[in-house]
Parts: structure tokens; C-alpha cells; sequence
């Protein structure tokens, strides 16, 4: 039995992080079955009990063993499947890249958050923060990726956020492309490769599906 035998994920189409392992096994050529848990009508039994702690997607099912959080299933696909690497050989570099990486899952999400999660000031105050964290990203990127010339380890795991702007874009009434013009060509260059453009859901969607969660919470 190969090592891409039994390739599960436990998957939610607009979860960033869940996109995160997809574009991982698409870069590595690694075939895989996506399991679609349905979050608002109920979690899956094999989710609850792949993953007790978080209850969250994505969980990787690799010989029916779970791996859980995101970053960490990235990591652990590089590590199984090692060809073509993520992470740079250098040892330096592969530190400044857990860095970056570190940095995207502490405020990247949570400051869309407080965009999409907000109205009036909070609202402006989230929009300004969050761009804030945009131009420390940009000012980050190496050349054409975040490695430099290569997709890489940062890339995978920054990217998929992006299926999220246009949301944010329309609640806070800017444009990414207006404020990081250099982070904004990034996203246009990474959704140009195959394993991005297909793990990436269509941005407007995910715009309706926020716009859901706002009216179920009394902001629209």
C-alpha cells in the first residue's frame, strides 16, 4: 500500500484552512477524497471523534489516523510527501518562512473578522486595522512568492484567505488591489496555478455565505 492510500479530509468549501491542505495535496500530486461536513445542520460523528478537542475542520485522515489544525497537516504532508518541497532548504530561511506563516494564522482571519463581524466604528476600526496587517504581509514578499521565486510554505498557507476579500472589500468599502497593489498581483499570480484556482471557492459565494452569518447575528 502507497503512501497517498486512505487520503481523507474533513472539509467545509469556504474554510481557508481547509483550503490550505487541498492546494498542499494538489501541489504534491497526491489524490485524496474531500468529505463535505455540513457545519450548520451538524458535525459528522467521524469528525467529533477525529478531532474531540476542536470539533473543527479540516481534519486529514491519512490510514485512518487524524491530523489536526491546518498548518500542522501542511507541514505533515510536506514531511510524507517531501517532493517537491515546500519549505526552503536552508535552515534560516525555513525559519523566517514558520514566521510568516505564524504571523498569517495570528491576524489574518481574525481581522477579516473584525470587518465582516462589525458595523459603524468598530467596522472602520477593523477595516483599518486589517489593512494594517495587509501592507506588513506585502512588505514580506520576497519576489513573485513569499519564498521568492518558488509557491511555497507561506503561499499555501496565506492564499486561501484571499477567497475571503472580496467579502471584506464589500463590507468595508475598499479594494485590496487599491491598498497593496504588490500583494494584490501575488494573489493574481497564485491563482494562476492549477492547485490554487481549483481548491479556492468562487469569492462571491463566500460574500452570501457571510452575508448569512450577519443576518443570523443582527447586523443586516
Amino acid at each position: 500500500m502507497s503512501k497517498n492510500d486512505e487520503v481523507i479530509l474533513l472539509d467545509f468549501w469556504a474554510s481557508p484552512f481547509a483550503m490550505r491542505v487541498k492546494i498542499a495535496l494538489a501541489e504534491k500530486g497526491i489524490k485524496f477524497e474531500a468529505r463535505e461536513e455540513d457545519i450548520m445542520a451538524g458535525k459528522s460523528e467521524l469528525l467529533l471523534n477525529s478531532n474531540p478537542l476542536h470539533k473543527k475542520v479540516p481534519v486529514l485522515l491519512h490510514y485512518g489516523k487524524p491530523i489536526c489544525e491546518s498548518a500542522i497537516i501542511v507541514s505533515y504532508i510536506d514531511e510524507v510527501w517531501p517532493f517537491p518541497a515546500m519549505l526552503p532548504t536552508c535552515y534560516y530561511a525555513r525559519a523566517q518562512a514558520r514566521f510568516w506563516a505564524d504571523f498569517v494564522d495570528k491576524k489574518l482571519f481574525d481581522g477579516g473578522c473584525g470587518i465582516w463581524r462589525n458595523n459603524g466604528d468598530a467596522l472602520e476600526l477593523g477595516k483599518k486595522e486589517f489593512i494594517e496587517i495587509l501592507q506588513v504581509l506585502e512588505g514580506a514578499l520576497g519576489g513573485d512568492f513569499f519564498g521568492g521565486d518558488n509557491f511555497g510554505f507561506v503561499d499555501t498557507i496565506a492564499i486561501p484567505h484571499a477567497s475571503w476579500f472580496y467579502a471584506y472589500e464589500q463590507f468595508g468599502g475598499f479594494k485590496v488591489e487599491d491598498v497593496c497593489p504588490k500583494l494584490s498581483a501575488w494573489i493574481k499570480r497564485c491563482l494562476k496555478r492549477d492547485s490554487v484556482a481549483k481548491s479556492l471557492p468562487d469569492p462571491s459565494k463566500v460574500y452570501e455565505f457571510l452575508c448569512m452569518f450577519r443576518k443570523m447575528n443582527g447586523l443586516d
